[in-house]
């Protein structure tokens, strides 16, 4: 076999190689699950009279995925938030007077609490906020420009 010929064969074999290796790669083991929901972003706020988040106030009615809240101390003084229910115990801080910290968490269905502490005794402790977190949100699958 001439050189040329020896060429064109190995080729043709590797032509042939790569051909059935990218034909495997669209077989069944690669499972399309759709994206979880995109993440709800809530916002909220620590005064003395009360934890209060948005949009709702005291009372916050969102489904159960992926939840970003963003609270800020508006006290005088340091705070601990908590995300307290179900099997979830998330703790931030202590948190300094006018800054703000954020709890990343993916929430079932169920009622949170949202919960300031002190790191000292107080009078009166500081009311807390509840989230009812209801049925899963769609996923976000379909949903453009999502990172």
């Amino acid at each position: 076999m001439s050189r040329s010929g020896k060429t064109r064969v190995c080729c043709l074999a590797l032509l042939l190689t790569t051909a059935s290796v990218a034909t495997a790669c669209g077989e069944d083991d690669f499972e399309n699950e759709p994206r979880p929901p995109a993440p709800e972003t809530l916002t909220g706020v620590i005064q003395e009279r009360g934890v209060t988040v948005s949009p709702d106030g005291a009372n916050v009615q969102v489904g159960a995925g992926p939840v970003v809240l963003q609270i800020s101390n508006q006290t005088d003084a340091p705070r601990t938030i908590m995300l307290v229910g179900g099997e979830v115990d998330e703790r931030v801080g202590p948190v300094q007077p006018g800054d703000v910290a954020t709890i990343q968490k993916t929430l079932e269905q169920g009622t949170y609490e949202v919960r300031a502490g002190s790191e000292r005794a107080v009078e009166r402790e500081i009311p807390a906020a509840t989230l009812e977190i209801g049925l899963e949100r769609e996923p976000s699958s379909d949903d453009l420009l999502l990172p």
